[in-house]
């Protein structure tokens, strides 16, 4: 079977089941199986494809008409440049949740550049890793640490970490929240504290998509009682880890700027949202100020 029909076989197959996004999810199968890039794609289009890697295509076609997302797939998500595994057991890195990773480097200008090159950050809820190898990525001399209650999850951000090479660069810790380094001493030291939580309320669940809520960690996206929830429990232990001076960055639901940010009290200083590319609001940011407790 050649190349094109193929890729448009498997196309209608994902149309016909009203699966987002069709036309790249079957790309991206196709690429898999063949091991290539969409420019071999459509720059051999009448090359002939075995019979076995044909089947082989419409089982994982199939298999996504099912509603189970690509990623989950392949094992695979690109995030900041980087490759990642993904597997069942952790949220799918999503393009919006850079907008963490690009507001850290961002605020990181503000610090000298000796306390730049020896930055202490941590991300909460790490899941793959995503936020911290990327961070891990951009400052080499940075002491990083991350946390999820989840151990499969920290296995697959163990796994992240050796196979980008970034081994050693990230202190992966088992417990909820900001606990597992407030019980080593971290206290009062952090630069940077950094978190995409679960933020889906109950009564938001029929809203989430398919893929998300029938296939992803329900404990990564929500299902709780009110959504703003895990930040009002977030912001007093990132205001005992954080030094004076340091930031809380954190990604929100697209509805929730006015709640998450009125959990801030007095001792946050300089709060500010920052929008996606959508122009949603995506990230709410505060400074511990510098005389806090």
């Amino acid at each position: 079977m050649q190349l094109r029909d193929t890729l448009q076989s498997g196309l209608k197959m994902l149309l016909e089941q009203h699966v987002p996004s069709a036309q790249l999810a079957a790309e991206l199968l196709l690429m898999h199986v063949l091991g290539c890039d969409r420019g071999y794609l459509y720059s051999h289009p009448e090359i002939n494809i075995p019979p076995e890697t044909v089947d082989r295509y419409f089982r994982l076609v199939a298999e996504r008409a099912t509603g189970k997302p690509t990623q989950y797939i392949t094992g695979h998500q690109e995030f900041w440049g980087l490759d990642f595994e993904v597997t069942p057991d952790v949220l799918i890195p999503r393009p919006e949740t850079e907008h963490v990773v690009e507001a850290v480097a961002d605020l990181s200008r503000h610090f000298g550049s000796e306390a730049r090159a020896a930055l202490r950050i941590a991300e909460i809820g790490t899941g793959s890793g995503c936020i911290a190898l990327a961070l891990a990525s951009e400052f080499p001399h940075a002491e990083i640490y991350a946390t999820d209650i989840s151990h499969p999850a920290l296995e697959v951000a163990a796994r992240n970490a050796v196979r980008l090479g970034l081994e050693g660069r990230v202190r992966f810790l088992e417990g909820d929240l900001l606990a597992p380094l407030l019980d080593t001493g971290l206290a009062g030291t952090l630069d940077f504290v950094a978190s995409n939580p679960p933020y889906v309320a109950q009564t938001e669940l029929d809203m989430v998509q398919r893929e998300v809520r029938e296939f992803e960690p329900r404990t990564a996206w929500g299902g709780l009682e009110h959504g703003e929830q895990v930040y009002a429990r977030l912001f007093p232990q990132a205001l005992e880890a954080l030094r004076p001076g340091g930031y809380v960055v954190v990604e929100i639901g697209y509805n929730m700027c006015d709640r998450v940010s009125a959990l801030l009290g007095e001792s946050w200083t300089a709060t500010e949202v920052r929008p996606d590319l959508a122009g949603i609001p995506r990230v709410v940011i505060a400074r511990k100020a510098l005389d806090g407790p």
